[in-house]
């Protein structure tokens, strides 16, 4: 028994590696799906804020937005100036 404690300290010792690996990958495992779900929902939250900038950036909703500081749409399309003097 005296003669065979060199091999069971040893095997203690992969023991205890095997655990803590076993604890670290499910550590990393965690770390990951948080990871995922963190990322699943930015991604949820970008296309809805594209969506609402996509929205009221629609020429209907710029002029509602405006109307209230007293612009208005064009109805006539803008004029074109000429310059009269030659190059």
């Amino acid at each position: 028994m005296v003669r065979n404690i060199g091999f069971f300290l040893f095997l203690s010792f992969l023991a205890v590696v095997y655990i803590y690996n076993g604890h670290l990958a499910e550590k990393k495992i965690k770390d990951i799906n948080r990871s995922a779900r963190e990322l699943r929902e930015l991604q949820y939250e970008y296309k809805t804020i594209k969506s609402e900038l996509m929205f009221k950036t629609k020429q209907s909703e710029v002029v509602k937005a405006v109307e209230p500081l007293g612009l208005k749409e064009l109805v006539v399309p803008p004029m074109k100036l000429k310059d009269s003097m030659p190059l």
